[in-house]
């Protein structure tokens, strides 16, 4: 079957005319733990989950229930994709409530900004061979420190983390998510930034507006704003976004230099846009926008036009 960003693969295998799949993750390079583990956390929250029939740990093997092959990915142009987003904005605050776990890595202020410096060291050292002057040096540092500091001062929960359209699955009951081992907590938004802001697909905007306004109704239904209003909400959200997209752009170049995994290397500029829109709306990230703009951008589209 179709492979992901990780070291795992799939088979679907068959037995007496069922079929299940089965993942294969190397634990050389796979901790396989969180999955087997908050697998029980997410279920217990009430969420669907693939279900885990056998493990032989020792050789990184899980065979999981076959969950059929549509992703919220394959109904983007569906009639009913708004309908679709609405009911799965829904499942944040069950997120929100799974239970924290040792399997959850900190994600502490430390740990955010080396997510941030995956950009700087993959996409702007590695790919680029890019070197800031020491004026860009210092915004660049302020900016880390204001993410940082956006996402530390939000509310925090339970994360999935990689919530977007091909990691959130459907069948005849609803929805199920997949590639949960990776959840923390974290800031309120993150989770919806994730949907919302896919790196994979955008939204219309006026679609975007709407469900972004309903992610607010949803999480305050659910008492996790601790109070904040619905322009605070968006400030949050965008700051999120911002240090969300800029490592997604890193993890996408270094999935090709390290991995050998060309395929995520025409999302880069879907993904740096959004940094760019977001940050024209903020005085502090104006030199941020024209920056991506004018310097970075340019070396970018010469580095894909040179694969081609």
């Amino acid at each position: 079957m179709t492979g992901d960003a990780s070291f795992r693969r799939y088979l679907r295998v068959y037995q007496g005319g069922t079929s299940y799949i089965l993942m294969d993750s190397d634990p050389s390079k796979v901790n396989n733990a969180p999955f087997v583990e908050l697998n029980t956390c997410f279920s217990q929250a009430g969420l669907r989950v693939p279900e885990i029939l056998a493990t032989d740990m020792m050789y990184g093997l899980l065979l999981l229930n076959d969950l059929g092959s549509e992703h919220l990915a394959e109904l983007l142009q569906s009639p009913h994709r708004l309908a679709h987003y609405q009911s799965i904005l829904a499942l944040i605050p069950s997120i929100a409530t799974v239970k924290n776990s040792s399997h959850m890595k900190p994600y502490d202020g430390v740990f955010i900004q080396q997510e941030i410096e995956i950009f700087e060291q993959w996409l702007l050292g590695s790919w680029l061979g890019y070197e800031f002057d020491n004026d860009k040096k210092g915004l660049w540092e302020l900016c880390k420190r204001r993410l940082v500091e956006n996402m530390q001062l939000q509310p925090h929960c339970t994360m999935h983390r990689d919530f977007h359209s091909r990691n959130i699955m459907r069948d005849k009951y609803g929805w199920i998510l997949i590639d949960y081992q990776d959840a923390v907590q974290g800031p309120v938004t993150y989770d919806v930034v994730s949907l919302l802001r896919d790196c994979y697909f955008r939204l219309p905007d006026d679609e975007f507006s709407l469900l972004q306004n309903e992610s607010y109704q949803v999480l305050k239904r659910a008492d996790l704003l601790n109070g904040m209003s619905y322009p605070e909400y968006q400030q949050c959200f965008d700051f999120t976004g911002l240090q969300r997209h800029l490592k997604a752009a890193g993890i996408f170049v270094r999935l090709f230099l390290r991995d050998n995994k060309a395929g995520y290397l025409n999302n880069i500029i879907p993904t740096l846009n959004y940094v760019i829109e977001v940050a024209q709306c903020y005085d502090e990230l104006q030199w941020l926008a024209t920056w991506l703009v004018n310097e970075i951008m340019p070396l970018i589209d010469n580095k894909l036009n040179s694969l081609k």
